[in-house]
């Protein structure tokens, strides 16, 4: 019996690991604010700038992975399927290109760093002060 508290106690810690918040990240310099409507309209082609003006690009995390996961139900209210087959008729038609995918947090946060304009998404645990963070989720 002991045991199989242990085990139920393990599961439901490690279930909880494997959900990380996700913290929307940008470069120091950028001075604008981002709201959940802009997130959704940046990272889905519908906006390619931020509100002043300046330009801005997304960046993803690669596909599978559990923070683009989280990211694509949370911020953009879709699946990653539904995903695929909205950047797929807007690649097939012209009228649009998807985010840039990195792999992981470290290139989210050194691509974002190194580009004013960029805006990407990691996990919290992996924010540090060479981006900042203008989101939680």
């Amino acid at each position: 019996m002991r045991t199989i508290k242990t085990v139920l106690l393990l599961a439901a810690l490690l279930s909880g690991a494997a959900v990380a918040d996700i913290a929307v990240v940008v470069n120091p310099a950028n001075a604008n604010a981002v709201s959940a409507d802009d997130l959704n309209r940046l990272f889905l082609g519908r906006a390619s700038s931020f509100a002043d003006g300046s330009k801005a690009t997304p960046l993803n995390m690669a596909e599978g992975t559990a923070a683009r996961d989280e990211f694509d139900s949370k911020v953009l209210n879709r699946s990653a399927a539904q995903l695929k087959a909205y950047w797929s008729k807007l690649v097939f038609t012209g009228k649009g290109t998807p985010p840039k995918e990195l792999a992981d947090d470290a290139a989210v946060k050194a691509a974002v760093a190194a580009d004013s304009g960029a805006i990407g998404y990691i996990s919290s645990g992996s924010v540090d002060s060479s981006v900042k963070v203008v989101a939680s989720f």
